[in-house]
């Protein structure tokens, strides 16, 4: 678990293993080239965020912006989850 600063980013990055990226440069070689994590953001009150498979491929830097959606007043709303996924890579 991570916490933002006051603007609500990260005060360094997340360092993520990912493949070598010469696994990547050959077609059928069975590796998959990326990495893949979940993320979630959660902050009351507002919507806890989800991101399924997300794909962090290595030599770059993946930066998720996340608007995050307020919350209703009325409780039958207040365990509300936006999911997001990622599709897999037509490599």
């Amino acid at each position: 678990m991570r916490l933002t600063n006051r603007n609500g980013l990260l005060d360094a990055p997340i360092e993520i293993a990912v493949p070598d990226a010469s696994a990547g440069q050959s077609p059928n070689t069975g590796v998959i080239p990326f990495s893949i994590v979940d993320l979630y953001a959660k902050r009351d009150p507002f919507e806890q965020i989800t991101i399924e498979n997300l794909q962090i491929f290595p030599g770059t830097v993946t930066e998720q912006d996340l608007e995050m959606i307020p919350l209703s007043e009325y409780p039958d709303n207040r365990i509300k989850v936006e999911i997001f996924d990622t599709p897999p890579q037509n490599l």
